[in-house]
């Protein structure tokens, strides 16, 4: 009997697919999935900070002639598309699979972001804006999902981290396009601010021919009834490492998973396995995502007002110190990412949550003194973003893996969801009610609120302490069991030996465990 047949009559079968993905060593394959899926992030801050560029130019009358109000909605649009996207395609890429969905969210952004530059209206342009966001959100949830699934896990944390921290190149570069595109000495005006969104249609293009040669995750076949189906594509995975010169430790029998064909996961399903199930796990997800994004919104869509309102700075002057803060927040994933595979996720997430809050509570302290100006101020930011960029790509590594596959993405776009709705509404509203009036602001209500901020993120450390999961070169599976697996997966943190399960009757059918031939000898860790 084939395996597919045994699947359909509901008998658990063993598979390999998790233990083989593991042990691969790292190789060209490998690049070419952090490159190609990467890219999501680097779009989502070329889009955020080219669009905040534009904005004083659709005001002017040669453009769209927008109001100031018009521009601010702008923004919100594309947050709620954003949170529209994540949700809807969350659940259809646990659904459908994750290559279906990297291919489909990426079409959605590059049509609607290139048709921005076509708007004739506020209403066009903020169609564009919403299926623009759309997309990207989508993207958050698919990507980090097929990222955690395809790479090894003893480079898993690093590769996320990194790839998440990679927002901020995207920053850089549309920044740096700004400055020629929406120079009138260069570009006229009223084409200008067009062309600035084709920018990344056009590096999407370059990107969707790579992601065609990417495969769709095994670990997702292996779990929706498609064993052989994700045999193969391991196999073709070890065929082309092979050929890239990697070389392939043997894997044992023991070392497989039996899993059932296991129907979609429904609404009522996710709920009982993060509410119940999974309780302490949604609580550290929710805890890290909201404090992250908290601190993020807080300073960064203020801190054009602080530098203005505190320190006299223009509009062209502000726009130079945004660059030595982007490089500090793109800085920080890149070389601490490696410390949460070798150190440990809970001691780096602490660490980064906390170093990041005692240096914004010492930055407080000095602007309520005035003992900073603008370049001092801008330079304790850059030190608090380094540790707190690589803590908040920490949080999306976080809840990207401590869920079961079958609701992997569904788990990643709600939290993406509260993080937006939290910390993008709460505060950038809070901290720019707290900047003073004048040509000389007070300074004590927006001080009390940077207090607050880094109290904020270290509560945020020590709940990820308290409640964090040792993640570090484990396998998915045995971080969080398949809802479709009938083998032991070991004790999980914070959970009991084995979280709880469904019923072994899914959908009326009986499952009957076949176990792997081979189940005695001491497991050997992967090389």
């Amino acid at each position: 009997m084939s395996t597919e047949h045994a699947l359909e009559e509901g008998r658990a079968i063993p598979s390999l697919v998790p233990a083989r993905m593991d042990r691969l060593p790292w190789t060209r394959f490998h690049w070419m999935i952090v490159v190609g899926l990467g890219v999501s992030w680097i779009l989502d801050g070329l889009e955020i900070q080219l669009v905040s560029l534009v904005g004083n130019v659709l005001k002017e009358t040669q453009t769209l002639g927008l109001s100031t109000a018009e521009v601010g909605l702008l923004a919100s649009i594309y947050l709620a598309g954003e949170v529209v996207g994540a949700l809807v395609f969350g659940r259809l890429t646990d659904k459908w699979g994750r290559r279906s969905l990297f291919i489909i969210t990426l079409l959605v952004y590059l049509i609607a972001s290139g048709a921005a530059g076509l708007a004739w209206d506020f209403w066009s342009i903020a169609l564009c804006r919403f299926v623009a966001g759309m997309g990207i959100g989508g993207e958050y949830a698919a990507i980090n999902s097929a990222i955690d699934e395809l790479i090894p896990s003893r480079y898993r944390g690093r590769v996320d981290i990194g790839v998440n921290g990679t927002y901020w190149a995207g920053a850089l570069i549309g920044s740096a396009v700004g400055l020629v595109f929406l120079n009138e000495n260069i570009i006229p005006i009223e084409w200008g601010w067009r062309l600035c969104f084709l920018i990344g249609p056009v590096m999407g293009l370059m990107i969707i021919y790579l992601r065609r040669h990417i495969p769709e995750s095994p670990r997702w076949l292996m779990t929706h009834g498609q064993v052989e189906r994700a045999e193969r594509t391991v196999d073709e995975i070890e065929e082309t490492v092979r050929r890239q010169g990697g070389e392939l430790r043997a894997v044992r029998e023991d070392e497989a998973i039996a899993v059932i064909d296991y129907p979609p996961v429904t609404y009522r399903e996710i709920a009982r396995v993060m509410l119940r199930d999974y309780r302490s796990r949604s609580f550290l997800g929710f805890s890290m995502m909201v404090t992250q994004a908290f601190l993020y919104n807080a300073i960064f869509f203020t801190y054009a007002l602080v530098l203005k309102a505190y320190f006299g700075l223009n509009d062209s002057s502000i726009a130079l110190y945004f660059f030595p803060f982007a490089i500090g927040n793109l800085a920080g994933p890149l070389l601490l990412g490696h410390f949460f595979d070798t150190i440990g996720r809970r001691k780096m997430i602490l660490g980064t949550y906390s170093v990041s809050a005692v240096v914004l509570f010492i930055t407080a302290l000095l602007f309520n003194s005035g003992a900073l100006n603008a370049a001092s101020l801008t330079g304790l930011w850059c030190v608090v973003f380094f540790f707190a960029s690589a803590g908040a790509s920490s949080a999306y590594l976080t809840v990207s893996e401590i869920f079961p596959i079958e609701l992997r993405g569904q788990a990643i776009s709600f939290f993406f969801a509260i993080s937006q709705l939290t910390g993008g509404v709460i505060a950038p509203f809070l901290f720019a009610s707290l900047i003073g009036e004048g040509d000389h602001p007070a300074r004590g209500p927006l001080t009390v609120g940077y207090i607050i901020g880094a109290a904020v993120m270290l509560i945020g450390g020590v709940i990820a302490w308290i409640f964090g999961v040792d993640a570090e070169g484990k396998s998915l599976e045995n971080i969080a069991k398949p809802l479709s697996a009938r083998e032991s997966a070991g004790a999980t943190r914070f959970q009991g030996p084995t979280p709880r399960l469904p019923s072994t009757d899914v959908q009326g059918r009986r499952i009957t465990p076949v176990r792997p031939e081979a189940e005695q000898g001491e497991r050997q860790s992967p090389e």
